[in-house]
């Protein structure tokens, strides 16, 4: 199962294990039941610290993998086998129940141990989901830290047919005592103050007694992250409060045009930009979505910005810098909402596995649409590409490889008019050719949306001066039609938008803002 190279690395992980751990393995005759009894030998000849029981068992999900504490109730279960982009979350899951500590703070740890309901999460995920194992490792920690609550990853490639009764097309698929949770990736911060119950009130105190900031920025993608950083630099007091650190870019796998890094993906970007934050004195308050800006009287009598938050905080600062990137544009279109997460999906990488054997769509022939469709070729039966224009935007490279794919449909001037579904999942859609004003059904089960961004800057609309576009007017200094507030990135009219382009851009309303309150 495991390579040389990997199981010296594993070796070496696991020789911080502090307590005996125990791994109960489930098996019967089936191939990946066999895979995982290899991979789980090789895991216990790595430590002196780990028993290893194996079981043939029929009952239940089989393949699984339990492991605990030595002398407890396991509390933290793989379905399947947990490889790909999951063999992280079970090498912290065999480090954490063997006493080795986690790197979350403190205060969400004791918020995690602090919970006295009973709760059993279930996530369903794809080893190719590169959003999965935050959800993973979120709740394998909470069951670690407390007794009441349990956690099972799913691999939903080993069980089909659960995924199929439960309607589950999307990844990650979080069930909470046999019930709905989210979709998507989610933090443990996030998932904590969901369960908790007076958590948004014991947040919103906290966040309103801060001191007024020098700057705020609000956003924690690459340009939030450049501003918060120039800021701090200057000596000046700094925070970031975003609804996820590292934003759009979490979603980016391939990353080929950073300067000066060949490849990279985004998850490790955005790991490495956190960690450049933390090395300045730089508040960051995550999972906390702005709602309105506005000027009000500070102490000593002069006007401040005050940004409201979801839950009702306010925070005041001297200036601000925007910079809260974009999200992926839909279709807007009859039956598109209706069907979100039931045949909708915008990331193939996570949910295209889901569709394996499949006919799927594609919409948009930009180079994320057409490099979903190749990807998405080689796991699905047919994809079939619309794209609005009558000429594919991606790269000359990309096109050449998708036409070459027997099993990829190209159709230019479609305008997608309709997604359609049987009320439990989608089943095609209904398009018009833009050249006969005929229309048109596709047969699919999975749709995968690939049409660019739209600006996050709803909440700014009767404040700051917008583009026909939705995208916040900047000077050449990153200043709003606000004084005192910046902006930067996606988010703005910046033409052009790139990590490298963002992160020069935050730099640039960063300095703005401090020449603006050295001024003041």
């Amino acid at each position: 199962m495991l390579d040389s190279n990997m199981k010296q690395q594993l070796g070496t992980y696991l020789q911080k294990i502090d307590s005996p751990i125990e791994l109960t393995v489930s098996v019967n005759e089936t191939p990946k039941s066999n895979e995982l009894e290899a991979l789980a030998k090789e895991i216990a000849e790595l430590s002196a610290n780990i028993t290893l029981n194996i079981k043939t068992d029929d009952s239940g999900r089989v393949p699984r993998m339990a492991i605990a504490p030595k002398g407890e109730v396991a509390r933290v279960t793989f379905a399947g086998v947990p490889m790909g982009h999951e063999f992280t979350s079970l090498v912290l899951a065999l480090l954490q129940a063997g006493g080795y500590p986690s790197k979350e703070s403190e205060a969400l740890q004791a918020q995690a141990k602090s919970l006295t309901k009973p709760l059993n999460f279930e996530v369903y995920i794809s080893l190719s989901c590169h959003n999965c194992p935050d959800v993973v490792q979120a709740i394998n920690l909470m069951a670690i830290l407390n007794p009441n609550i349990s956690a099972t990853m799913i691999d939903g490639g080993v069980f089909p047919q659960e995924v199929e009764e439960l309607g589950i097309m999307a990844v990650p698929t979080l069930m909470l005592n046999g019930q709905p949770f989210g979709n998507g990736r989610m933090t443990l911060e996030e998932i904590i103050n969901k369960v908790d119950d007076s958590a948004d009130e014991k947040l919103a105190a906290a966040l309103a007694a801060k001191a007024p900031f020098d700057v705020l920025v609000v956003g924690g993608g690459p340009a939030g992250a450049s501003a918060a950083i120039y800021a701090a630099r200057k000596g000046i007091r700094t925070g970031i409060v975003a609804d996820r650190f590292g934003g759009q870019v979490m979603d980016t796998m391939a990353i080929e045009n950073f300067i000066s890094v060949k490849a990279t993906d985004g998850p490790r970007l955005v790991a490495g930009l956190e960690e450049h934050v933390k090395e300045y004195d730089i508040d960051v308050m995550t999972n906390q979505r702005a709602v309105d800006i506005r000027d009000i009287a500070g102490p000593d009598g002069q006007q401040i910005k005050q940004v409201e938050l979801e839950n009702g905080a306010t925070l005041t600062a001297k200036s601000v810098i925007l910079a809260t990137g974009a999200r992926w544009r839909e279709m807007n279109v009859p039956g598109e909402e209706q069907y979100k997460t039931k045949g909708v999906a915008f990331c193939p990488h996570c949910d295209g596995p889901l569709f394996k054997g499949k006919p799927v769509a594609v919409i948009g022939g930009g180079n994320s649409g057409i490099e979903a469709a190749i990807d998405l070729a080689g796991i699905v039966e047919h994809v079939t590409v619309l794209e609005f224009s009558d000429i594919l935007r991606a790269d000359a490279v990309l096109v050449k490889k998708a036409e070459s794919l027997p099993n990829i449909t190209i159709i230019k001037e479609a305008m997608t008019t309709e997604v359609l579904g049987d009320g439990n999942k989608v089943t095609g859609l209904s398009y018009k050719d833009r050249t006969t004003d005929e229309s048109h059904i596709v047969n699919v089960d999975g749709i995968f949306v690939q049409i660019g961004l739209v600006p996050n800057s709803d909440f700014l609309k009767s404040t700051i001066e917008l583009s026909n576009r939705g995208e916040i007017v900047i000077d050449d200094r990153g200043q709003t039609s606000m004084p005192g507030v910046f902006a930067a990135g996606d988010v703005t009219t910046v033409p052009f938008k790139q990590i490298i382009i963002s992160m020069g851009a935050g730099a640039t309303a960063a300095l703005g803002a401090f020449d603006y309150l050295i001024r003041q």
